[in-house]
């Protein structure tokens, strides 16, 4: 089913990331990490969905996307960099399995960390984020998205990791079963896992290593 929604605010949150919000259909409703199939309402565009997760949460009087643009490539992330307020947006229905499964270890790369931003605003309100750890995956530290925030909730449960550049008190290189064991050993037994194709295989190589169970890991591929 599709839905005609307009864009109520645009936002830039690093220097290739865009947060979207739009006008919530009455009774459209979805469970925090998901993610829906978007089109742009023009002629040419119309039948060119991307597929984005949901940032926002369902109780939330809006709707909202985090969006990692590429300038690059002719499609929907281009072209919502020169969105306005009040362009249409055609909206399908939510679909996608990760879904917040009580506290974890998350462990995201780069937009991979969309899913999570809602789990992890629900785990904050339910007071269960204590025990929580996110090992975020990134080139640069300019990359990062929403790391304030993450700072505040999280605190030392936050870490950092980087590919392209050293970063004092920043872990260097690519998340590996030694830096899974170090971070996530006293931590909670579930696993929440998304990040591009190559790094989710390898990750869930390393989780196997480590003795974790298929069972115990939460994942979503984009």
């Amino acid at each position: 089913m599709s839905q005609i929604t307009k864009i109520t605010s645009i936002k830039k949150i690093t220097h290739d990331v865009l947060r979207i919000r739009f006008e919530k259909p009455n009774g459209y409703q979805y469970i925090p990490g998901q993610a829906a199939d978007i089109a742009i309402n023009q002629t040419e565009w119309k039948d060119q969905l991307s597929c984005f997760t949901f940032t926002s949460l369902p109780e939330d009087k809006h709707l909202e996307f985090t969006i990692k643009t590429y300038p690059e490539r002719n499609r929907v992330t281009n072209q919502l960099l020169s969105a306005k307020v009040g362009d249409e947006l055609i909206l399908k229905d939510p679909f996608g399995d990760i879904r917040s499964n009580g506290p974890g270890v998350f462990i995201a790369g780069g937009a991979g960390i969309t899913p999570f931003i809602a789990i992890i605003k629900v785990l904050e309100k339910e007071n269960e984020l204590n025990s929580s750890k996110l090992l975020f995956a990134n080139k640069m530290k300019k990359d990062i998205i929403d790391r304030d925030y993450f700072e505040k909730v999280l605190g030392n449960n936050f870490i950092n990791i980087l590919s392209d550049e050293k970063v004092e008190g920043y872990e260097y290189g690519f998340v590996t079963a030694e830096l899974i064991k170090k971070y996530a050993e006293d931590g909670p037994k579930k696993f929440y896992l998304c990040g591009p194709p190559p790094m989710m295989k390898a990750v869930e190589k390393h989780l196997a290593s480590l003795g974790i169970q298929p069972s115990d890991i939460i994942k979503e591929g984009f």
